[in-house]
């Protein structure tokens, strides 16, 4: 993208129930902001004036903002608009001050934050994750874009959780990942092993860049014990350096950096009930790949881009040998407000060096 100064003047649109906000308070909004999350519910504010000189507490009182609405908002440049999010209106956060106008704060969720409305108890028999997933997208009024994930499990309980709190929990033990769009449960693995949406550097829209290498929860072995009531015996599953299904185009994994500056450093879990050997393999290798993709976490801010979204995988160069490359974008928070323009903020991930 060209550099920031030489765009066109950044710009949003936001739309509730499908109708663009009316002109009259277009002009109002003071911020506009976008926050998604590979783990978390997306959220959405809008802040505005409260309305015009004759009715100040228009905005707040009015049938425009309702809890439960449908807000689309998009932000770029110009007339290159491009789809953020799409949520669901859940509060409204108005202010008075003496000697000021009232202001309002719209706020919502994307779709996911119906998941977390009310706990449950019950169990699943002989589904997969990607089949639990399915079930209870539909049972949220969402479509499921489940990718299979292959290990039958004999039982699974969801213990007094809320549906968002057990699909993230089963999720986490399979390294997949849990994101929306608009009406469309994704349930899919980690996608680290992806090649890069974008490129950005400090010669163009980087801003800043502050990433951490730790080996402190890097792991050079992970085995998952289990026992098998059907075939009576115990199961194991293991992974290894090696087993990272990408390094992300580093040269050392973070567990090749910790086994050589400080040995080997394995881990036995036998705390998670696994029944079959299939579900072992599948426990050992996700949280090994978990562990791995810790090795550098980085936040950053650059010139606002609608492409930089979580889920992906981005290229950030002209960082020294040791910190360029690729990383994997676990949180973004898109934000326009008049005086600082449109901005980006992003957390990553990366597994090697």
């Amino acid at each position: 993208m060209a550099d920031p100064q030489d765009k066109e003047a950044p710009g949003f649109t936001v739309s509730v129930n499908g109708t663009p906000l009316p002109l009259e308070a277009s002009v109002l909004v003071n911020e506009v902001r976008v926050e998604e999350d590979a783990t978390l519910p997306g959220m959405f504010t809008v802040a505005l004036a409260g309305g015009s000189e004759d009715d100040e507490t228009s905005w707040i009182d009015g049938d425009l903002f309702t809890v439960g609405g449908t807000v689309e908002i998009k932000m770029g440049y110009g007339d290159a608009l491009e789809k953020l999010m799409v949520g669901e209106i859940t509060g409204l956060e108005p202010s008075f001050t003496r000697g000021a106008p009232p202001m309002l704060v719209v706020r919502g969720y994307d779709r996911r934050h119906r998941l977390l409305r009310g706990k449950k108890t019950r169990s699943f028999l002989q589904q997969k994750d990607s089949d639990i997933a399915s079930t209870i997208a539909s049972e949220a009024g969402l479509t499921a874009d489940a990718a299979d994930s292959q290990v039958t499990h004999e039982y699974v309980l969801q213990a007094n959780q809320t549906d968002m709190e057990f699909l993230q929990e089963r999720a986490r033990l399979i390294r997949y990942e849990m994101t929306v769009d608009d009406k469309t449960l994704l349930f899919r693995p980690v996608q680290n092993d992806q090649g890069e949406v974008l490129t950005v550097t400090p010669q163009d829209d980087l801003l800043e860049f502050h990433p951490r290498l730790s080996t402190m929860g890097q792991l050079t072995e992970l085995k998952v014990r289990g026992w098998s009531p059907k075939d009576k015996k115990e199961v194991v599953g293991q992974a290894a350096q090696g087993d990272e299904v990408s390094t992300m185009g580093g040269q050392d994994s973070g567990a090749a950096l910790a086994n050589t500056a400080f040995g080997a450093a394995p881990v036995l879990v036998s705390s998670t009930p696994v029944l079959a050997q299939a579900e072992a393999d599948q426990l050992a290798k996700a949280g090994f790949n978990r562990a791995a993709l810790e090795l550098i976490a980085g936040d950053g801010v650059c010139s606002g881009r609608t492409d930089l979204r979580p889920g992906t995988v981005i290229k950030l160069d002209g960082l020294g040998a040791r910190f360029s490359g690729q990383y994997y974008v676990k949180s973004t928070s898109h934000c326009y407000t008049p005086r600082s323009a449109y901005q980006t903020s992003f957390v990553v991930w990366r597994n090697a060096s």
